[in-house]
């Protein structure tokens, strides 16, 4: 099948079905201060997608209406958006636990200064991208500078008490390989992570998790001109494992795009996947009165990544 297309075939992978809603992620927008190499869903700085607070506001009352309590924040940089910190005291005063995907750089920019401290007096769950702890590598793969920036974002984090053994506030960290391979075993990752991190810098966490890169946007236009796409494809249809079927993160999670239409996950956002394959979009003012419960969920071929090897989901491995 041409190489372009493969993704968008369904012919293999199995049929899933949806079981209760306890996620919902939410994509704030495009807009990004980096231009990640790996990035699927193309952000970057002159991106300018971004969710208005009268889409926000339905979100919030979609999580009262379904009983979600964790909202899943990604972007780009869902701290771009102007209406972040809007979003945050408004869920956190509902009980939800906020999760903000953070390229950890945001936090060194002007005019996000104050940022850290938002996060952590809001107990926000920070799950930081942090693709090598080798400073060749990640400003390979994230622009030169960004690891110089990361590593003091990540020391400020500490500082106000994320990562640490006493503290409840979470700080994990997620590996993304450089290249068309799988990633290393997680858990040991994690401990090359931990024990390279505290004694080169001082720097603590709380756990690694390594992600598949998706063979979408950004990332699929860089194996399809290097001419292997169809390799890493096979790579990961090869390397399926069912036994992760019963834990990819599409069971109880829909992702929510800028404009407030709704998928089965991140990745069929990016690939305009409507949910549950519907004949058309399905905004979130549809969801008011819709179960999903036991619903089909849209499968292709991208979602092999998500079942290779030890499996991969925005929560890291799989088995």
């Amino acid at each position: 099948m041409h190489e372009t297309l493969s993704y968008l075939d369904n012919s293999t992978f199995p049929q899933l079905s949806r079981k209760s809603l306890d996620v919902i992620q939410l994509n704030l927008g495009y807009l990004c201060n980096l231009s990640c190499l790996h990035c699927h869903v193309n952000a970057g700085p002159k991106r300018t997608e971004l969710m208005s607070k009268e889409t926000i506001n339905l979100v919030l009352e979609l999580a009262k209406k379904t009983g979600v309590k964790t909202l899943d924040l990604t972007g780009g940089a869902p701290e771009m958006n102007p209406h972040f910190k809007y979003l945050v005291q408004q869920a956190t005063e509902l009980g939800i636990t906020l999760i903000d995907r953070c390229n950890l750089v945001i936090l060194e920019e002007d005019g996000y200064e104050d940022l850290a401290e938002f996060l952590a007096e809001h107990r926000v769950t920070v799950v930081a991208s942090l693709p090598c702890y080798l400073e060749e590598n990640v400003d390979k793969q994230r622009g030169n500078g960004t690891f110089q920036k990361s590593l003091a974002a990540l020391k400020r984090l500490n500082d106000l008490g994320y990562g640490q053994a006493e503290s409840n506030l979470i700080l994990d960290l997620v590996f993304n390989p450089q290249g068309a391979s799988l990633p290393p075993a997680q858990h040991a990752l994690e401990a090359s992570y931990k024990t390279h991190l505290q004694q080169q810098y001082g720097i603590v966490f709380n756990n690694l998790y390594t992600i598949t890169n998706m063979p979408i946007n950004r990332f699929g236009s860089t194996l399809i001109s290097k001419g292997c796409f169809d390799d890493y494809m096979q790579l990961l249809i090869d390397s399926y494992n069912e036994n992760t079927l019963e834990q990819v993160m599409c069971l109880n999670t829909i992702s929510i795009d800028w404009q407030g239409y709704a998928y089965d996950c991140d990745f069929n956002q990016m690939l305009d996947l409507p949910l549950a394959d519907s004949a058309k979009q399905i905004h979130i003012t549809d969801l008011m009165m819709r179960e999903l419960t036991d619903t089909d969920i849209a499968t292709r071929q991208h979602c092999y990544g998500c079942t290779a090897g030890q499996g991969s989901s925005c929560g890291g491995a799989l088995s």
